[in-house]
């Protein structure tokens, strides 16, 4: 049930070595004759159907399901080919392909890295967080919504607890998974609140959240296997799942059922070829929370077929209605289940990265060797403070929700106020996910429409996935007054846009 994802050389060791061979053998007698254009044409047919018969024989023996990949597989052999055609600096490679020449400069470049790279995605809050503060180089004041980051400091006791680590000499490497002292930490406090035996040797800490999911979802995809993901969601699951070799699968949340997923949806979309299912509450972007009628639907529809869920709670004391309920709590769950939780969101620590897994022991085995061969460990001083914040007053996390439940009711009402703007009430994190469709813009323009002539850094809601379109996604991690400020901004913005 719990076997790791297997090597992803089979794949490369099949794929493409008729294409090889063939082509090896015409460069090789190229080297010692000119050969026509024609003579090279006939090499590529013959390359591309060669190639895809391969990967097509690759995918019936290891059950691959079809998804319109020949037509990729024979793009890149046609690049494979023209690559080291030009590597050999053949002077007919370029005119044979007939490409512009921005086009084939971009392609060489494209030499410097993997073919894998071309797989990863990004976060576009970053990339808009840039463009943001260039204007603001350029002398423009900037509203910024688009960062999920709170605005509130560390709270000092944590600080304190750092310092005094590091004044103790804790400045050298720890042990791959973490401190015993801190993973027992997280143990009792994952076992008080979701109400399960965890064992420490059941925590991996790394640094963040995020090196959880690119470690749970390499250590278990195979190649082919199908993962299901919130669309709209935080965009780096399904980026992961590409890179990882697997099949992302969206699984939809709508605005008319509380961007909570439907449990019937879910069903439909499980195969036999399902190892994981993504399930993110509070959710990132929409504020969406799972209800514990829909965890228990999720937990039935798991418990008995060979797959595994990945739970991302790092947002589960930012929650305004209702209460938290981890799918591990769950009967038979516990081992099933990844929970990625960390530091950052509740307690304002982003800059300290500090995350943790918990997992079965198998899974935790192999986690650390993804840690052991990546960044080694996290910082002595970073693991102290976590326990301070796990063990230490919590007074600031319960002020912290407060203010965010006073902004989120800041934001909803004026963007509920704005002409062609409806926006449903977050249960949870601290995002809003305002319906913009009637605006008649995609949202990605919009967002940039705003920036540009609101200095309101906003993101859209297609950077979260198709089902994302038509929104845009508003962090009220920012004081009222610029929120209120940002609202005002925007409502001018919009009534200037319905003049053009």
């Amino acid at each position: 049930m719990f076997g790791l994802a297997g090597s992803v050389q089979e794949v490369t060791k099949t794929v493409g070595t008729g294409m090889r061979t063939v082509a090896g053998f015409f460069i090789t007698l190229a080297l010692g004759k000119k050969i026509t254009s024609i003579q090279v044409s006939f090499v590529i047919i013959i390359s591309y159907l060669l190639e895809g018969w391969e990967v097509q024989k690759f995918q019936q023996e290891n059950g691959f399901r079809q998804r319109n990949n020949r037509e990729k597989l024979f793009e890149r052999g046609r690049l494979s080919m023209k690559r080291g055609l030009q590597r050999r600096n053949f002077p007919w490679a370029e005119a044979t392909w007939n490409m512009p020449e921005e086009q084939s400069k971009g392609e060489l470049a494209m030499n410097y890295t993997a073919d894998r790279m071309q797989l990863l995605g990004s976060e576009t809050a970053f990339e808009m967080l840039a463009r943001a503060k260039k204007l603001e180089a350029a002398g423009r004041e900037v509203v910024h919504l688009e960062i999920g980051e709170p605005d509130f400091p560390t709270p000092d006791n944590i600080i304190e607890a750092g310092v005094r680590a590091m004044r103790a000499g804790m400045t050298k490497y720890t042990p791959s998974p973490g401190l015993l002292q801190t993973r027992e930490t997280i143990a009792r406090y994952i076992s008080e609140t979701r109400e399960i035996l965890v064992d420490p040797d059941e925590i991996v800490l790394v640094p963040g959240g995020k090196p959880i999911m690119f470690y749970a979802i390499v250590a278990t995809v195979n190649p082919g296997d199908e993962v299901l993901y919130p669309n709209p969601g935080f965009p780096i699951y399904e980026s992961v799942i590409r890179f990882a070799g697997g099949v992302p699968v969206p699984l939809p949340l709508r605005e008319e059922n509380a961007f909570r997923l439907d449990v019937n949806e879910l069903r439909s979309l499980l195969s036999p070829r399902t190892k994981l299912l993504i399930l993110n509450s509070p959710h990132n972007p929409t504020g969406g929370v799972l209800t514990r009628e829909d965890i228990t639907a999720i937990a039935d529809l798991v418990r008995e077929r060979e797959m595994l869920v990945l739970a991302d709670e790092i947002y589960e004391k930012i929650i305004y209605d209702g209460e938290h309920y981890s799918i591990a709590s769950l009967p038979g769950m516990k081992d099933k289940t990844i929970i990625l939780n960390g530091f950052s969101k509740t307690y304002s620590m982003t800059g300290w990265r500090l995350g943790y897994g918990v997992m079965n022991k198998v899974l935790a085995e192999a986690v650390t060797k993804l840690v052991v061969n990546n960044n080694s460990c996290v910082p002595a001083f970073t693991q102290m403070a976590a326990i301070e914040a796990l063990t230490g007053p919590q007074a600031a996390v319960t002020e912290m929700a407060r203010q965010f439940r006073v902004r989120r009711d800041a934001m909803v009402e004026g963007l509920n106020n704005i002409p062609g703007i409806s926006c449903v009430r977050p249960q949870g994190a601290f995002y809003a996910f305002p319906n913009v469709s009637r605006l008649g813009l995609p949202s990605s323009r919009l967002a940039e429409y705003l920036l540009q002539e609101a200095g309101v850094a906003t993101l859209g809601g297609n950077a979260f996935g198709s089902y994302g379109e038509g929104y845009l996604r508003l962090s009220y991690a920012n004081s009222l007054e610029n929120i209120e400020k940002a609202i005002n901004r925007i409502a001018e913005a919009v009534h200037n846009l319905g003049k053009n």
